[in-house]
């Protein structure tokens, strides 16, 4: 029957049930199990009666198990049952365990005939039986009787199915012996998921009930209708012997009788009938459950070594003790002072690869949206231009002017000097927020306390809110600062005689200090506006520098597609689509002419709002401006021609001075803003968290009521520390046992063809319409019974690999029962 020290290993697994049942869903282990599949009335319940030796599984007509019965059976000193449900108390009275079986099944599935796949889990303790682990399913039907469902059969299926197709499941598959066993629905589900036949075990039930002159013979031998390991003969107790409670070891005895005395099955007495059966599970759940203990251990390991962590630091926190409060206060503001110099300075643990945070974000607002809004103001030439005529002529008067006056000069200068206080304003209240949402991130942390929590986003975000005011006033100070003087003696501020002598185009080329072949950008763009009979929309490799824009095949840079000269190009937003959500953006020609082949505009997207705008500050370097509608507030209209030469020289000399000085100053604000916002807002708000906010806090003088935990966090602090003592524990049961025993030998292959497909019938109707026929599972290739010939632990040393996909329905959540 195999060694004690195998026997110890079913015991084992039942303790770790147990374990694993305090730590919930989650820890679900595949534990090894026997699942008896069968007909109804095909004896299933009276073969499991016979291993227990008593009569306690309800009994009727119809289908009478309606939810699976997980059976452990354990041999032990005394006899008595235990329910998982009814933990602590114990059933010495059999009827009243079938009882039990009942009420818990109606309890669930009411009293209608429904089935249910949320199991009952019975322990039965005696010194008649060995260590077995069984599952005892609803048989299996093809008519839906009373009020039963009409897809009746398709739920069965799927509920045998759950169990079955896992792979360190053995199969039970049991078929009385006066039916054609060609067409056993057992057999044929079991291959479904077992095609090689390494996990199935035959059982052959009334043999006792064959007519005269008729045996099974052949198919006990293995002859006929072959199985891989066989079948195994049982004689069940009649309708009559149940009906007039005959007893269980009288029935044994007398199966043991029909064998010795029949004479076709006399030569094979020894291997046939219940305890044979028991003693041939008890070996091969064995064999199964010490293969599969290594990866039970790897699989224990992993998520206690997930947990450890998470439960050291919630046991160092203790609710009632005051001492244990005001280190954790401590420890939580030191956590939080940490966590936001880390995401603003970029040196944080857990690097996110998905989305820019922090650091990252302000140092895009300081070197890409800041320099952005400042272009912004500089692009509408035809506006400066209109401007400087006018202050010219304003400043003449009625007189005809001979010389470039200077304080048209100085006048536009302020009047671009005091536009710069929106772009910086705007700067300042972008760093702020990216601030703020910093802190939410870092403050996410102390959920588990929503009194700190509340009170740290207020201390802080206060705080931030008092240095951006401070920092706009620093820097309205600086624009203030450049208005008071204007200083034509700067080294880099071009003059007079040099203005009147430069190209203003050249000028702009200098300005941008940008060779021809400069790459600016490279990233991946859709153009959007193709049309279906020209490839549609397409992602393309785009590569922007000083002077053009090329897209290529991919981003190798082999196979270019295009090349779009930058002169007389403008930008444009574009809505987006009802069917996408990508931002889009058109190029467009001042002149009217065709950007690309017979398209007038070309429209390119890209992923996400922050990518958009970063194309369009890179497009803002290479002189390509936003499109700009221009409204004269005083009604002046369109600029006039000039038609006189002096003052088109005077506009131009007066365009390249202001555009000279502008640069000095853009560059200067550039420099400048970046170095405000750092020293008074970012460090402020740093050094405010490190030193200043613990003090804060203590000062509300409520800081027991600051560590009061959330409801959740109490029932997340239990869950864990309960699921880390429950793995502990059961990695301790699998320690005490030593697994380095031999296994019985799986028989060679056969043929088992002869097993059809099963194909359940489909249903008229149900209350939500007809129902397709169930899918059927799919099959291993014929070819692997040649590279399975060893043992059952081929199938288990693969514990790792996923069980076939079975189609089926989810069962519902297994309810908490007191």
């Amino acid at each position: 029957m195999g060694n004690r020290g195998m026997e110890d290993l079913i015991p084992l697994v039942n303790r770790l049930q147990d374990a694993l049942s305090t730590a919930g869903q989650s820890c679900c282990l595949h534990l090894p199990q026997i699942a008896v599949v069968g007909g109804q009335s095909a004896g299933k319940s009276s073969v499991l009666e016979n291993f227990v030796g008593r009569d306690f599984l309800p009994r009727g007509s119809g289908i009478v198990t309606r939810r699976p019965l997980i059976l452990q059976l354990l041999t032990a000193d005394t006899e008595y049952g235990e329910f998982l449900h009814c933990k602590g108390k114990k059933f010495t009275d059999f009827d009243e365990i079938c009882k039990e079986i009942e009420a818990e099944t109606q309890r669930i599935t009411g009293s209608n005939k429904g089935i249910s796949p949320v199991p009952i889990n019975l322990r039965i303790y005696s010194p008649n039986v060995l260590n077995l682990t069984l599952v005892d399913l609803p048989g299996i039907t093809k008519v839906p009787v009373g009020d039963q469902p009409a897809d009746i059969e398709y739920q069965i299926r799927d509920m045998i199915m759950q169990f079955i197709c896992k792979e360190n499941c053995l199969i039970l598959a049991v078929t009385p012996a006066n039916t054609d066993l060609a067409n056993s629905d057992a057999l044929k589900l079991a291959k479904d998921v077992d095609p090689q036949g390494q996990r199935t075990i035959g059982v052959i039930t009334k043999l006792d009930l064959m007519d005269k002159g008729t045996d099974a013979r052949n198919i006990l031998e293995n002859r006929l209708l072959p199985l891989r390991r066989g079948y195994i003969g049982v004689v069940n107790r009649s309708q009559k012997d149940i009906v007039g409670k005959k007893d269980v070891k009288a029935a044994l005895l007398a199966e043991k009788n029909f064998f010795l005395s029949h004479p076709a099955y006399k030569h094979m007495a020894e291997t046939m009938g219940t305890p044979y059966l028991q003693k041939t599970l008890n070996q091969q759940l064995t064999n199964h459950i010490r293969e599969s203990l290594p990866a039970f251990r790897s699989h224990l390991q992993s998520q206690i070594l997930s947990l450890n962590k998470e439960a050291e630091e919630l046991k160092q926190y203790s609710p009632d003790d005051p001492a244990r409060r005001t280190k954790t206060l401590l420890q939580l503001a030191q956590r939080l002072a940490v966590d936001f110099e880390k995401l603003i300075e970029g040196s944080g643990d857990r690097v996110d690869t998905v989305n820019l945070s922090g650091g990252a974000k302000i140092n895009r607002i300081f070197h890409e949206r800041f320099p952005y809004e400042l272009v912004k103001i500089e692009s509408d030439e035809k506006k400066l231009r209109q401007e400087i005529n006018y202050a010219i002529r304003n400043i003449h008067g009625v007189r005809t002017g001979l010389f470039t006056p200077d304080m048209a000069f100085e006048a536009i200068v302020k009047k671009q000097l005091s536009s710069l206080k929106g772009p910086c304003i705007k700067c300042v209240d972008m760093v702020s927020q990216e601030l703020i949402t910093t802190l939410y991130q870092c403050i996410n942390k102390l959920s588990s306390f929503p009194k700190l929590q509340e009170e740290t986003e207020r201390i802080v975000t206060t705080e931030i809110r008092e240095q951006e005011s401070k920092c706009k006033e620093q820097v309205l100070m600086l624009i203030e600062i450049q208005l008071a003087y204007i200083n034509t003696k700067h080294e880099d501020f071009i003059g007079f005689t040099t203005a009147q002598q430069t190209n203003n185009q050249a000028n702009k080329k200098t300005h941008a200090g940008m060779a021809a072949n400069h790459v600016i950008r490279k990233g991946w763009l859709t153009i959007s506006n193709l049309g279906i009979m020209k490839g549609g929309a397409k992602e393309y490799w785009f590569i922007l520098s000083a002077e053009s824009l090329s897209w290529f095949k991919d981003d190798e840079e082999k196979e270019k597609k295009y090349m779009l000269p930058l002169d007389n190009l403008k930008f444009r937003d574009v809505e987006k689509s009802f069917m996408s959500n990508k931002c889009v953006f058109a190029l467009f020609n001042t002149e009217l002419r065709n950007v690309y082949k017979d398209y007038k505009s070309l429209e390119l997207a890209c992923g996400s709002q922050e990518e958009l705008d970063s194309w369009k500050a890179s497009l803002l370097q290479a002189g390509v401006y936003p499109e700009k509608v221009t409204v004269d507030e005083q009604g002046n209209g369109a600029p006039e021609n000039f038609s006189d030469p002096q003052l088109e020289r005077q506009v131009e000399t007066i365009r390249n001075l202001v555009d000279s000085y502008m640069s000095i100053i853009y560059k200067t604000i550039k420099d400048l803003m970046p170095k405000t916002i750092m020293h008074l807002m970012i460090n402020s708000v740093k050094e405010f968290i490190s030193s200043e906010l613990l003090a804060q806090l203590y000062a509300l003088g409520e800081c027991s009521a600051l560590m009061d935990e959330s409801t959740a966090q109490q029932k997340h602090r239990e869950e864990v520390l309960r699921k880390h003592a429950a793995l502990k524990e059961a990695l301790a049961v699998i320690g005490k046992f030593s697994t380095s025993t031999c296994t019985t030998p799986l028989p060679p292959p056969v043929d088992s063809s002869w097993i059809r497909p099963s194909s359940p019938t489909l249903p008229k109707k149900t209350s939500g319409g007809v129902r397709g026929h169930a899918p059927s599972v799919p099959r291993v290739p014929s070819n692997a019974s040649s590279q399975s010939t060893d043992s059952l632990q081929q199938i288990t040393r693969q514990h790792h690999r996923a069980p076939p996909s079975v189609p089926r329905r989810h069962p519902p959540a297994i309810p908490n029962v007191k």
